[in-house]
């Protein structure tokens, strides 16, 4: 039987076996496995030899339901961003501005999911199949444009550039660890402490935020950078919708 391509593994259409014995693993399973070892280790930490020893098999035996770590990797970015939010009801609630709420929580819910798999930033980079889900979400993202004016190119790129200030986000609080805010407040304090008078600017800046963060009943930490960085491309597209409905 021809070695499955990674097309046919993400969509479901490799050749199967009429008759034999029944599979001892399933490919769901395997990819399963596969998330919770990198989601624990780091993807560095993944390959065929470690994920056949967490689940008790040889490594050749995974070869018959997955032909490498090429394969493999596709299948786990595919499961592990999941299938987008559903967005009917909170733009059947918003009125003549639907394609900014579903677009909102489109925005919102994909940077959940990088979170929650830190190694996914680095498997979606560059140009490679996409699997079932990562095509919903992008024809999720469409579908809330449709009607807003935006040609097909506009809504294309406002998906890229949505996505890729979630990504950017994303890697800057990883690079920090486990509590990115008091890290980073850390590092600002001890800079300006050693130099604020060098940097007025950023200096004022930051004892501004500070100020604000102490007298608000809860920051938003990373999700202050996130939301304000969404509202103005969202702000953006509006003023654009509205320049050609005017023209």
């Amino acid at each position: 039987m021809p070695t499955p391509t990674t097309v046919q593994l993400l969509w479901g259409t490799q050749p199967r076996p009429k008759r034999g014995p029944k599979p001892a693993l399933s490919l769901a399973g395997i990819v399963a496995e596969a998330i919770a070892l990198a989601d624990a280790e780091g993807l560095a930490n993944l390959s065929m030899q470690r994920l056949a020893d967490r689940l008790g098999f040889t490594k050749m035996s995974l070869y018959r339901y997955v032909p490498g770590k090429e394969q493999l990797t596709a299948l786990m970015l595919d499961a592990a961003i999941g299938t987008p939010p559903d967005l009917t009801a909170v733009q059947a609630d918003s009125g003549v501005e639907s394609w900014r709420a579903g677009l909102r929580l489109w925005a919102e819910t994909l940077y959940q999911r990088y979170g929650a798999h830190p190694w996914a930033i680095e498997l979606s980079a560059g140009a490679r199949p996409f699997g079932p889900n990562e095509m919903a979400w992008m024809e999720s993202a469409l579908v809330a444009l449709t009607g807003t004016g935006l040609t097909g190119s506009e809504r294309l790129d406002t998906i890229v550039l949505i996505n890729g200030h979630i990504r950017s986000l994303t890697q800057q609080i990883q690079s920090l660890g486990d509590d990115p805010t008091v890290q980073f407040t850390a590092h600002i304090t001890e800079m300006m402490a050693a130099a604020g008078d060098r940097y007025p600017a950023v200096s004022a800046a930051f004892a501004e935020e500070t100020a604000a963060a102490g007298t608000a009943a809860d920051s938003g930490g990373p999700n202050d950078a996130l939301n304000f960085g969404i509202e103005r491309v969202l702000d953006g597209l509006a003023v654009l919708m509205a320049r050609r409905m005017n023209s």
